[in-house]
């Protein structure tokens, strides 16, 4: 086995909360809050309701939802991350594809509930296996149509999972070299096609987290280059070491990250920032407007969709997007909800916008994130804007406070005010919990009716 990818182990089992940076586990905290949320308003979706039904009761770990509903740590973990994933608003990596929060946390916090681990631990968890998710990625060449949902990030949920279950350097090895013949294929066609089984791939990641340390424990066994032949041979197009192992407990990969207020894919975020900016110039009614075009790079430039089949495909739909904004003044939460898919007047406009791949932006991509925006109005007035990046990008990211609105907001979907308030709390003093209790009595005392 290579010796980054043992090193990369040993630190995760060995790192204590107390040797990283207070800097840092604030924007962990800050992090944390902003999943959960988002976990907390997936959790309402119909598809996630029916599946919480269907997978029934059991014990050891706390469902996010409604009632807080138990049930064993494999199945908490695999619901969550799907309800995490299920209304397009969770963060992501910034400089290599990946949603790394949202696919370590619910491992993190169902493994941590049935171990009792104190919040010390779970946030260095969250941390550390993180830390995995940024530094596998960026050695990982995927797959040309392949979705970062259930791959590298799986890895690193099951590390944090097994340090959780207090294994040693070589049981998080052996964990995440287990969890390599668990390693998913989902393709980013799903989201466009709007196949929710997409979000599936993203909650196997938690189910990993939990599952893989208990088969290390059980004595299962796995091959030595298991993560290099799986990354570079199988699931993905290549898997390169040589800086894994680069700025370890120096640069902290969670601090690389970016948000999102935008309820829809990140690549769309940069266009509908300079519409936002054009509306704001002209401010036109709806039915003043006559035309938006909008230049920008290569992967966005394909969510050109102007006739999203369901709620989960409007999330990749620039036109659906779009439209909303001018109707509704906003492409949040709220305004990219189920009703406006069915609305005539957003209908009508995603078909007056017009969306063309600028060259010389898809080659600043990744590091830059280009979008041109114009809006033509029925009167012959226009505005056009564009910008390198969309805001929450390094260039320009989300203050705290509009972080934690967010947060309030999503978490209102199942908590009370007074337990919106008591959660955002409980996060901020995380390092004094005894054990996840802390919080998740919080949503069976404060559950909204």
């Amino acid at each position: 086995m290579g010796r980054q990818i043992e090193e990369l182990a040993r630190f995760v089992a060995t790192t204590r909360l107390e040797d990283i940076p207070a800097a840092v586990r604030r924007h962990a905290k800050i992090t944390l809050l902003d999943t959960l949320g988002v976990i907390l308003a997936g959790s309402a979706r119909p598809e996630v309701a029916a599946l919480r039904e269907r997978l029934g009761g059991g014990s050891g770990a706390t469902v996010y939802a409604k009632g807080a509903p138990r049930s064993d740590p494999r199945t908490a973990s695999l619901v969550n991350g799907i309800a995490g994933r299920a209304i397009e608003l969770c963060e992501g990596l910034r400089f290599v594809s990946g949603q790394a929060a949202m696919q370590v946390l619910p491992g993190v916090l169902a493994v941590a509930e049935q171990a009792g681990s104190p919040g010390s631990d779970i946030l260095a968890a969250l941390i550390l296996g993180y830390d995995v998710v940024g530094r596998l990625a960026g050695g990982f060449t995927p797959r040309p149509l392949a979705h970062q949902n259930g791959q590298v990030a799986l890895l690193a949920a099951a590390a944090a999972g097994a340090r959780l279950r207090g294994l040693g350097a070589d049981g998080v090895s052996l964990a995440m070299r287990i969890a390599a013949t668990l390693l998913l294929t989902p393709s980013y066609t799903n989201a466009v096609a709007g196949a929710t089984a997409l979000n599936v791939a993203g909650g196997m990641s938690g189910f990993a987290a939990a599952l893989a340390p208990e088969l290390a424990l059980a004595g299962f066994t796995a091959q030595e280059n298991a993560i290099e032949e799986a990354l570079g041979e199988l699931v993905g197009a290549g898997f390169a070491t040589d800086h894994l192992l680069d700025g370890l407990s120096v640069e902290w990969q969670i601090t690389r990250n970016y948000f999102r207020l935008y309820a829809c894919c990140n690549p769309i975020h940069p266009a509908l920032d300079c519409l936002a900016a054009a509306l704001a110039e002209l401010k036109p009614r709806p039915e003043d407007v006559a035309r938006i075009e909008i230049a920008t790079y290569r992967f966005a430039s394909v969510m050109r969709n102007p006739d999203p089949p369901n709620y989960f495909a409007s999330k990749y739909s620039l036109p659906h997007a779009a439209a909303t904004m001018v109707v509704r003044g906003g492409a949040g939460y709220a305004a990219l909800d189920d009703s406006a898919l069915a609305d005539p007047r957003i209908a009508a406009l995603r078909h007056r916008v017009h969306i063309a791949e600028d060259p010389a932006m898809s080659a600043l991509a990744p590091r830059l994130r280009p979008a041109r925006v114009t809006v033509r109005l029925a009167d012959g007035r226009a505005a056009t804007h564009s910008c390198e990046s969309h805001r929450g990008d390094f260039n320009d990211p989300f203050s705290e406070p509009e972080l934690r609105g967010k947060f309030r907001e999503l978490a209102g979907v199942v908590l009370n005010a007074d337990g919106v308030a008591a959660a955002e709390r409980a996060i901020d003093d995380i390092e004094e919990w005894k054990d996840v209790g802390a919080l998740t009595e919080l949503l069976r005392r404060y559950g909204s009716a």
